[in-house]
């Protein structure tokens, strides 16, 4: 008689347990669901824009080339020769006229070796995509002081980039197209002496 009892408890516990415990896996599923859902139909996030404070990418346009500068072109001659003289460029006297405004310098070598060679030559210049190896990177400047008038003067700067390149037995020097980055950081230099501001000083924000 007990143990028919016993079992009739046992039997009406399991029934009564067994929908609570359902019902509590059903409404763990249907919250999981939930919130599914709310992290996945926030359409607005496509059109956020989002606010970096102080740690925003700043960015600033390229200085104009030819730049426009006040001052008197054999001053701004002076200033050339020195911001070459700094950067160990060597000036060609004979292809130089400096009393007319015109600056030529010998080749500087800016890279040395195969790995750092090839970086920095898609750094100053348009490299074509082919198998060369490049051992040695080099350009020269061509800078032109114009008068506009007494105070005025456009300066205008044209880099020569070459890539020496091997190929087993031989190697030789072959001309690139600039990418603008040896003129740009010469005429910044230049900006930053005759106006003591860079232009690094006041990029926009992006």
């Amino acid at each position: 008689m007990k143990s028919g009892l016993i079992t009739i408890i046992s039997v009406l516990l399991i029934s009564v347990g067994s929908p609570a415990q359902t019902k509590g896996i059903d409404s763990q599923t249907q919250k999981i669901k939930d919130d599914t859902n709310k992290t996945t139909s926030r359409s607005n996030d496509v059109s956020r824009s989002w606010d970096f404070g102080k740690d925003k990418t700043k960015i600033r346009a390229r200085v104009e080339n030819p730049l426009r500068l006040n001052s008197r072109r054999d001053q701004l001659v002076e200033n050339i020769v020195e911001i070459l003289r700094e950067r160990k460029m060597i000036v060609d006297e004979a292809a130089s006229r400096l009393k007319d405004g015109l600056i030529v310098t010998q080749p500087f070598i800016f890279a040395k070796g195969a790995v750092i060679t090839k970086n920095e030559l898609t750094r100053y210049a348009i490299v074509p995509s082919s198998e060369t190896s490049w051992t040695r990177g080099r350009y020269s400047l061509t800078i032109e002081v114009q008068s506009i008038d007494g105070i005025q003067n456009n300066v205008s700067v044209i880099a020569k980039v070459e890539g020496l390149a091997g190929t087993g037995l031989s190697s030789e020097w072959t001309t690139l197209s600039s990418s603008g980055l040896a003129e740009e950081d010469f005429l910044t230099k230049l900006v930053e002496d005759v106006t003591g501001v860079s232009p690094d000083e006041n990029p926009s924000e992006n």
